[in-house]
């Protein structure tokens, strides 16, 4: 399926870390599907949603090799993008990521992802891992299973 039909009735995308990673990086395999989701954004007919689990895994490597230009681009997309909004991890969040975690089989850091999509009331979940196709109480888009366009 073209990630342009996938995205055509979302209108609040959570953004987990992959994602953004690719569009920042432009990744050469997944740059060109992340942009269709990222230009919608910048147009305005698509919100999203990041974590601080989403910028806290993007800026190990920026801060690992001492690239503090590439830690602020993670850092404008992800906290101050536009039509992007960064959703705390409240005490609410805590509790329904070990549902998640407890029901299914996640890693914390995934399950707060999960988490927060869902309290900000997300209608999709842009991924490349697998693993969230578990989550039946969100729609996930997985980039690896997408095509261009």
């Amino acid at each position: 399926m073209r990630m342009s039909e996938r995205l055509q009735t979302a209108t609040r995308l959570f953004l987990d870390t992959a994602s953004v990673i690719y569009f920042v990086e432009k990744h050469p395999h997944f740059a060109d599907l992340v942009r269709v989701a990222f230009d919608r954004l910048d147009e305005g007919s698509l919100s999203a949603v990041t974590s601080p689990v989403t910028l806290s895994e993007c800026l190990v490597l920026p801060y690992r090799i001492g690239r503090p230009d590439a830690a602020q681009a993670f850092i404008d997309v992800i906290v101050y993008g536009d039509n992007v909004t960064f959703a705390p991890i409240d005490q609410a969040a805590a509790e329904r990521a070990a549902e998640l975690r407890t029901r299914y089989n996640m890693s914390l850091p995934d399950a707060f992802q999960a988490a927060v999509a869902m309290a900000a009331g997300c209608d999709a979940f842009l991924t490349n891992d697998a693993t969230f196709k578990r989550v039946a109480e969100i729609n996930v888009i997985v980039l690896g299973e997408m095509e261009p366009g």
